[in-house]
């Protein structure tokens, strides 16, 4: 009987060491980490064209959109659309902050055009 007891406590520590190890390695939780944190950080399945992307750079939220092309040598992601998830967010971002975001991108996708979404797309047009 007390084997038994050990040999469960035993299963609910490994449990509990593999619950927390799991929490800790999740990719949305260091997003939303990166995010309070007012960092860069893609979260991506590049796998999966089909699932959007999300990115955070300085506090604000960003998804994006992909589609899958020909290019020259095999199927690739040609095209990328980014909006904000909030507006209000953009206060304070520069032309240059929009522009390491792309960069960030192109590393991930070369071959893609990215194109912006409003209000982003006109504020690029106009500088």
């Amino acid at each position: 009987m007390v084997l038994i007891l050990r040999f469960i406590l035993l299963a609910f520590i490994i449990l509990f060491i593999y619950t927390v190890i799991k929490y800790l390695m999740n990719p949305k939780r260091k997003l939303e980490l990166a995010h309070e944190q007012k960092k860069y950080f893609l979260l991506d399945e590049t796998a999966n064209i089909h699932k959007n992307f999300l990115l955070t750079y300085n506090g604000v939220m960003f998804e994006g959109e992909k589609y899958l092309g020909t290019t020259e040598r095999s199927f690739e992601v040609i095209s990328i659309f980014i909006w904000p998830k909030t507006v209000a967010g953009l206060k304070g971002l520069k032309r240059t902050d929009f522009l390491k975001i792309e960069a960030a991108i192109k590393k991930q996708y070369p071959d893609a055009v990215i194109d912006w979404k409003s209000p982003v797309k006109e504020f690029l047009k106009n500088d």
